[in-house]
């Protein structure tokens, strides 16, 4: 059996932590800044966590198990 290729669009976007969690950054940070708060603007360049409704098939794009 052949194996699985990781997706390379999602190997740009997702990291994996230390303790085996899969990091992601928020969306709308790229462009249209000006009309975005300095409070919305600074929470989404923070990263976040996948939730456990998306790990299934975000790790199915990385060729996890």
């Amino acid at each position: 059996m052949p194996k699985q290729k990781t997706n390379s669009g999602s190997k740009k976007r997702f990291a994996l932590t230390g303790t085996g969690k899969i990091k992601r950054k928020h969306a709308y940070h790229s462009h249209i800044l000006t009309k975005k708060t300095k409070k919305r603007k600074r929470n989404l360049c923070s990263t976040g966590l996948v939730e456990s409704a998306n790990l299934a098939s975000v790790k199915s794009l990385l060729a996890m198990k």
